[in-house]
């Protein structure tokens, strides 16, 4: 395709033809339901317009045009808009629940980072997101003094990342990153809005239909740019996007820790989190779940075999799969015996950081093994199926807790925290559980350059090279886009895989990774790109999601400028140099320091 031929991308004329039979502009608006004109009054983020009046005659009725349309309004999704807007383009962001954030807001889990996070290893505005965090509790909530001189302030002192902190603030902090761009109406956004269709002409998507969770109306969003930052590649489907779940086989990989057959419903446990403080003194039991019962009892079925029962404190350690057993003490930070104490894990809120009084207990996040979700998968089956599966996900969760508040052994040979008590405020979801849940793998594209083991995991790359694993260093890609680190980590999945955890190398984000194999305009900007099964264990985590997003809503901006397809800014060693150079200078770092 030349420059031409894509700057008539909008002209159903140019399009290539996939041999499937595009849904016409007229066919997918009668699908719409013929729904009437207007607005509906609270349920847009920011007052709706268009970079300038004459713009504003884009919409017309439920049709509104921008340059990109971004549906999910997770980590992704509103690192894309903001790149997307930093370069100029109008765009529609989507969301299907009323917090933007994603895996750090709606569904509770504070940041897993790698230990360099501080220094490097980030994009500025990733950088930008997390100082924001740390200074709206110092403007804003009552910390003590010490706390508040901190210049790693970590509000929860928990210890899987070094800034654990309640979802709300994040939501603040991202807010207040879009609110330049929606003043004037460079940017819409829709909040509990869920893409349900898409138009698809040839080898482009020209629109995407999306319905409100509430009123059940239905808008039509046109956009020369479709980014699917949605928490399950809800986009890919629609679209007739190529696209893969679960598990490849060891055949199409070749990856050490690959299983031997394809299994597409082989996909990670997803977890419905939900946070809990504890008032010594007092009791604040829920009613005991309609599935208590069954959890109660429930012993996994994996391979190498799990423990014993999911609601115990054993459970199989993920590097070696021998039992291990940890503990939770809300009352105090070590456990005797030395044992991991799961309450300060991932907690949100330490009381002593605050002012006395402030809060009557430390707030405590809870994602532990013992509520991943084993029996179903929120990707395959119908939609009441998938339905069921949530609603059963959620009562594990209310099962964990009543089972924390009653039954759960302590170090002092009691049982049971009455004290703890279920923060509906702190997540807002249903039953006061998070929004949605926490997903670790989505459909993903079928890419121009797939991620495999051999790129990032330590062992992997130390066969593949013949050399000591001391000595390697993970594929430096010659389209690098993006850099990250976390292990290839892997939960216990629907079809009865244990833990799949080892080691990774400082890893880097191929521009290859964001490209469909067929689709011109339609880019990843959440964990959909081009990785396995297992390398997605490592890309999935927040930093990475972000620069995800925004690699790729800056390279909508770099392509729209040059007005050539995305995948000629990889294919022309000119223009991924001018590439990569510019991004530098937007703040994403696309290689590691020498020596990692």
């Amino acid at each position: 395709m030349n420059h031409q031929d894509f700057s008539l991308m909008a002209d159903p004329a140019v399009s290539a033809s996939s041999g499937r039979r595009p849904l016409t502009r007229r066919g997918f608006l009668g699908q719409t339901g013929g729904v009437a004109a207007g607005w509906m009054a609270g349920r847009v983020l920011g007052f709706v317009g268009t970079r300038s009046a004459a713009a504003a005659e884009e919409r017309v009725g439920d049709e509104w045009k921008a340059d990109v349309v971004v549906c999910g309004g997770g980590l992704g999704g509103v690192a894309a808009a903001l790149a997307a807007c930093r370069g100029g383009l109008s765009v529609i962001l989507t969301e299907e629940t009323d917090w933007i954030g994603g895996q750090l807001t709606a569904q509770g889990v504070p940041p897993d980072e790698h230990r360099w996070i501080e220094q490097f290893g980030a994009t500025r505005s990733y950088r930008a997101l997390r100082e924001g965090i740390r200074d709206y509790y110092r403007r804003h909530l009552p910390l003590t003094e010490s706390a508040r001189a901190r210049w790693n302030l970590n509000p929860g002192d928990g210890f899987v990342s070094r800034l654990c902190h309640e979802p709300r603030v994040a939501v603040s902090v991202l807010e207040a990153m879009l609110a330049p761009y929606l003043g004037g109406g460079q940017l819409r956004v829709l909040r509990e809005h869920r893409p349900v269709r898409a138009e698809v002409e040839g080898d482009f998507v020209r629109a995407i239909a999306v319905r409100s969770l509430r009123s059940g109306r239905e808008r039509v969003l046109r956009g020369r740019w479709i980014l699917d930052a949605t928490e399950l590649g809800e986009l890919l489907p629609l679209a007739g996007v190529e696209w893969v779940t679960g598990a490849e086989g060891k055949a199409e990989t070749h990856e050490l820790h690959a299983p031997e057959k394809v299994d597409p419903l082989n996909q990670q446990a997803f977890t419905v989190c939900f946070a809990v403080d504890h008032v010594a003194g007092e009791e604040h039991l829920i009613e005991k779940p309609r599935d208590y019962d069954f959890w109660r009892s429930y012993v996994p079925r994996l391979t190498p075999a799990w423990p014993g029962r999911l609601l115990s404190w054993t459970y199989s350690h993920p590097r070696t799969l021998a039992p291990r057993t940890v503990g939770c003490d809300p009352e105090r930070e070590e456990i005797p015996g030395g044992l991991l104490n799961l309450w300060a894990y991932r907690r949100l809120a330490k009381a002593t950081n605050f002012q006395p009084g402030a809060y009557p207990g430390d707030v405590s996040l809870i994602n532990w093994p013992q509520n991943d979700y084993l029996l179903g998968d929120l990707l395959s089956g119908t939609e009441e199926e998938r339905a069921r599966h949530l609603d059963q996900a959620r009562q594990l969760s209310l099962s964990l807790l009543y089972w924390l508040q009653t039954e759960a052994p302590r170090a002092d040979g009691k049982t049971g925290w009455p004290g703890l008590r279920l923060r509906h405020d702190v997540l807002g979801g249903p039953a006061g559980l998070a929004k949605a849940p926490y997903v670790r793998e989505s459909r993903r594209i079928r890419a121009v350059y797939t991620i495999t083991e051999k790129d990032c995991g330590v062992a992997a790359r130390a066969q593949a090279l013949g050399r000591p694993e001391s000595e390697v260093r993970s594929e430096a890609y010659p389209d690098s886009v993006g850099i990250g680190h976390y292990p290839i980590d892997l939960h216990p999945s629907t079809t009865g895989d244990n833990y799949i955890d080892f080691e990774s190398l400082p890893f880097h984000l191929p521009l290859g990774a964001l490209l469909p194999v067929r689709v011109e305009n339609l880019l990843p900007a959440n964990k959909n790109i081009g990785t396995t099964h297992v390398t997605n264990g490592a890309y999935r985590l927040h930093p990475v999601e972000w620069n995800i997003g925004e690699s790729a809503g800056a390279l909508a901006v770099f392509a729209e400028r040059h007005r050539v397809p995305a995948r000629a800014v990889r294919e022309r060693a000119g223009l991924l140099s001018e590439f990569q150079s510019w991004i530098r200078g937007q703040g994403i770092e696309t290689h590691w320091p020498s020596g990692f």
